[in-house]
């Protein structure tokens, strides 16, 4: 691992000596756990909205819409342009695509 050394005026640390390493440890050790705070705080409060029936993931696009990126697909339209024309994402261009493609055996599947 390659070290830095460097020196915050500033702040009054300096990294290179061992009260400036403790003080750093310090501070990325309370930087990690409020983190580890917020993330739980994140986590118990989609439990409690999912138990309560509010959290209900991302809304799906329209079939009709679907069944647009499938047709402009198989005319040969780039998957940026279908997005653009279409205004969708680009990711959700893909996942449509990724989703109903048909399924073509692995070139490199060892037999077992």
């Amino acid at each position: 691992m390659k070290s830095t050394n460097r020196a915050c005026p500033r702040d009054g640390v300096d990294t290179p000596t061992p009260t400036g390493k403790l003080m750093l440890t310090v501070l990325s050790g309370v930087a990690q756990f409020e983190r580890e705070i917020m993330l739980e705080r994140q986590r118990e409060g989609a439990a409690k909205a999912n138990a309560a029936g509010k959290y209900k993931g991302r809304k799906s696009i329209s079939s009709d819409r679907r069944d647009a990126v499938l047709q402009l697909a198989t005319l040969g339209t780039t998957q940026a342009s279908i997005a653009r024309h279409l205004r969708l994402g680009k990711a959700t261009v893909y996942r449509v695509l990724r989703a109903n493609r048909p399924e073509q055996p692995r070139e490199n599947a060892v037999d077992r």
